[in-house]
């Protein structure tokens, strides 16, 4: 199994999520981060006057993935999440070794 976890755009959370439960991802858990990448920051303009804001609020999506899924619920966060300008994000994968379902005991595959 893998965990998939995607830093997106705020605006681009309906369209990822749409894509995602089209190819039937069952479970998607969603926080709310502050952070900087490249970029640090942008400038943005109220009223006529500009400011700097360092961190970028943005929402990190984390998804539990079989290994034969990972390239599908890949393709689909990046389709939803394309902007094509600074700032759209990042996706992280990793390997999960164990999963416990908590209410059942249920380890493994059986448990996400």
């Amino acid at each position: 199994m893998k965990r998939i976890d995607a830093v997106i755009r705020k605006q681009s959370f309906d369209k990822v999520r749409d894509r995602l439960s089209a190819i039937g991802v069952e479970g998607l858990t969603v926080a709310e981060v502050i952070g900087f990448g490249r970029s640090k920051g942008i400038v943005e303009h109220y009223r006529g006057c500009e400011y700097r804001t360092e961190f970028q609020h943005n929402l990190m999506l984390t998804i539990l993935a079989r290994d034969e899924e990972v390239d599908t619920v890949l393709d689909a966060i990046q389709q939803g999440a394309h902007t094509g300008h600074i700032g759209d994000g990042r996706i992280f994968v990793s390997a999960v070794e164990e999963v416990v379902r908590i209410r059942t005991g249920e380890i493994g595959v059986t448990a996400s």
